[in-house]
């Protein structure tokens, strides 16, 4: 069961189309995976659809009073013929969600990839983003994804069955959105779905038994706390 959410604020900017594309492909595939989230998203799009419609009637009202005698009667007509003459917005929106004659032409495409052995199926929202060489650093092993957002940057990060990231905090904010696979940290434990924001107040070491293929955004180095690892950390802009 998914447990972890985007709030409410951003599933609104994501209906909005207010997001940066990579935070946006990581709303789209949770939403997906999570009835919960799409079923909020629907009733988003109706409202943002209705507020337009409601605005554009304001805007044809205030057209000059020959103009809009024109523009209703052409109106009437139209909203006669195709929705019925006393149709409200809401009925027509209804009218248009339901019909179930037509038909939308979306191109829909599986691809899967195979990332040191281990073979995942990529969600929709993912498959045409241009994706960079697999580097791999003991049990991770990471791929950019190609959106030209400077300074976010997304990646594909997979952790070997009984790998873990050494222990870190953020100097940004840190997305992981979980695809397959399991993973844990002193926070709790997470499966496919999971979309778990974090910023600088929080430190983890995310490990996992069974291995995992996550989508990671960030806008800023991570910051190592312990051992050798903080050696990484001057060179930490380099490497997130």
């Amino acid at each position: 069961m998914i447990k972890h959410h985007p709030d409410d604020i951003m599933l609104g900017k994501f209906v909005e189309g207010d997001l940066p594309a990579s935070i946006a492909a990581a709303v789209a595939v949770h939403v997906d995976m999570c009835p919960k989230c799409k079923t909020k998203c629907e009733a988003l799009t109706e409202q943002q659809a209705e507020h337009v419609f409601s605005s554009n009637g304001h805007v044809f009202s205030t057209h000059s009073e020959e103009g809009s005698q024109s523009h209703t009667s052409e109106h009437n007509a139209y909203e006669t013929a195709e929705f019925g003459s006393s149709l409200s917005i809401e009925q027509m929106i209804s009218e248009i969600t339901e019909n179930d004659e037509i038909d939308l032409a979306v191109e829909s495409r599986e691809e899967t990839i195979s990332v040191q052995g281990t073979q995942y199926k990529l969600p929709r929202a993912l498959t045409n983003l241009a994706m960079g060489k697999w580097t791999s650093l003991g049990n991770l092993a990471r791929a950019r994804l190609a959106l030209d957002e400077e300074p976010i940057r997304a990646s594909l990060l997979q952790i070997q069955p009984g790998g873990s990231v050494p222990e870190h905090t953020h100097k940004g904010f840190e997305l992981t959105l979980l695809l397959e696979g399991h993973f844990k940290d002193d926070m709790g434990e997470y499966g496919p779905g999971d979309f778990i924001m974090l910023d600088g107040s929080k430190t983890h070491s995310p490990i996992t038994d069974d291995g995992c293929l996550c989508y990671t955004v960030a806008n800023d180095a991570q910051h190592f706390t312990q051992g050798l690892n903080k050696l990484l950390n001057p060179i930490g802009s380099l490497i997130y």
